[in-house]
């Protein structure tokens, strides 16, 4: 029997009853629903609502049924309704009527509210351990290939040499940004609804702030209609979620680039790769575009919520059960391609000298002659419009820039002298990089032992 069915002369029909049924999704949350069981039992002793010897009883049997599913000895079914409902049947068939005193002052809109603030605080400490192992991954290639160089990009044409390094660490960074975000997430999840019941509280004795307390939260949601009505912390928490995986597809794009024949950078390990079935020469970056692809998910999750969400007046609304739907697809996705992605780094190897040579003279070094003019005490934008017409000139005749004599560039240029030539190879570009820009050697090695610290890697 449903716990609202007195009021009520039929049973739900069986369809409608797996229409609304939440309970696939919300019973991941039984962990974090018995731990709000105790502690509200216990605060129903303490203000002497129940008795101590009651709320004995019904936590001991909670914690039967916390092992009986952790085990799988009782198994949830659909017909339960949702988690917070299986778990109070299960009890009172165990202790019988004294586990009808568990929902005293108490509504599963606050119950499922409390649920889920537990049950993200438990997943943002989790998510943020995956995107650290992720960074330390890409530490390891940064600090594998710091010595080598590539061609940086804007517009997806050759822009600048950087050293490799350089490149991986920008990740890093991005991926400590998506890390802050979550525990600036975390701060505002850690508030208690509990005692909010349906929305307008109870007038029985409670005590919110004693099982926020035993919870380990740091304060309660003091509006009890906000408290059961908003999900503005999981929307946060998805819009987070749709931060790192727009990161990793970023990142998953510029792998599957390296990987092709015309970059000829990266080689993915074959536990990593798959083939075609009818093309025997490929290797596919698959996992790289299933990361790519799974994106969609994400971005679809916060859509969806945000949708769900916008035109709810307060407070409880039956529509918000979906908000979990949301959650789980967002949460489930982004871990799982952050483990994949971290694996994926480790199983790659790179081709440290497919660059060096080809960039040696290249056009992507034409600011290294700007900047090398404007030190000369050329003006900047006449040094610009002189080195345009380099550039112009080796592009008409299919040379590079150290194919030009020093006689050829003091027509363009009599401030051009013969140590010009030392700053057309990568490396002795990068070399002379300021520290202001992070690009060279020193500031990048500078950049390595930065992280290094901070991520606690060897």
């Amino acid at each position: 029997m449903a716990v609202w069915n007195g009021r009520f002369k039929k049973s739900l029909d069986e369809e409608a009853l797996k229409f609304s049924s939440s309970i696939e999704l919300d019973s991941r949350m039984y962990n974090e629903d018995i731990d709000g069981s105790v502690a509200h039992v216990k605060m129903l002793a303490k203000q002497k609502i129940i008795s101590v010897a009651e709320s004995k009883k019904i936590i001991k049997a909670l914690e039967e049924i916390r092992k009986e599913i952790a085990d799988g000895a009782y198994v949830i079914d659909w017909t339960k309704e949702d988690i917070h409902s299986a778990i109070e049947e299960r009890l009172v068939q165990k202790i019988g009527d004294v586990g009808k005193r568990l929902h005293t002052a108490r509504s599963r809109n606050d119950q499922v509210a409390l649920d889920e603030r537990l049950f993200l605080k438990k997943e943002i400490n989790l998510t943020i351990k995956l995107i650290s192992d992720l960074q330390k991954s890409l530490l390891k290639k940064a600090e594998k290939y710091k010595s080598v160089v590539v061609p940086g990009y804007t517009h997806l044409q050759r822009a600048q040499p950087i050293l490799f390094a350089h490149h991986l660490i920008a990740y890093i960074e991005m991926l400590e940004r998506d890390k802050e975000r979550l525990i600036d997430c975390l701060k505002r999840s850690d508030k208690s609804p509990l005692g909010a019941a349906a929305f307008a509280g109870t007038s029985l004795p409670i005590d919110r702030n004693y099982p926020a307390e035993l919870l380990g939260f740091k304060g309660i949601v003091e509006n009890s209609i906000d408290a059961v009505s908003s999900r503005d912390l999981i929307i946060e928490f998805i819009s987070a979620m749709s931060i790192i995986m727009m990161n990793l597809s970023r990142l998953s794009e510029e792998f599957i680039l390296w990987s092709s024949s015309e970059f000829s950078f990266a080689q993915t390990d074959d536990a990593y790769a798959t083939g075609s079935s009818l093309m025997p020469q490929k290797k596919n970056p698959d996992f790289a575009e299933l990361i790519r692809g799974k994106s969609g998910r994400v971005f679809g999750a916060l859509t969806g919520i945000v949708t769900l969400m916008k035109g709810l007046p307060l407070a409880y609304n039956r529509d918000m059960q979906e908000d979990k739907y949301h959650l789980m697809t967002a949460l489930d996705t982004t871990k799982d391609c952050l483990k994949i992605a971290a694996n994926m780094i480790e199983h790659t190897e790179f081709k440290a000298d497919r660059f060096e040579e080809e960039l040696t003279g290249d056009l992507s070094l034409a600011t290294d002659l700007l900047d090398y003019l404007v030190r000369k005490n050329v003006p900047f934008r006449e040094a610009h419009h002189l080195v345009g017409k380099i550039v112009a000139h080796c592009v008409e005749k299919g040379i590079k820039l150290n194919q030009l004599d020093l006689s050829e560039y003091k027509k363009f240029s009599p401030a051009f002298e013969k140590d010009l030539y030392g700053l057309l190879s990568p490396m002795n570009s990068i070399r002379k990089k300021i520290s202001a820009g992070s690009t060279s050697p020193k500031e990048v090695n500078k950049a390595l032992r930065k992280w290094k610290r901070r991520l606690s890697f060897g």
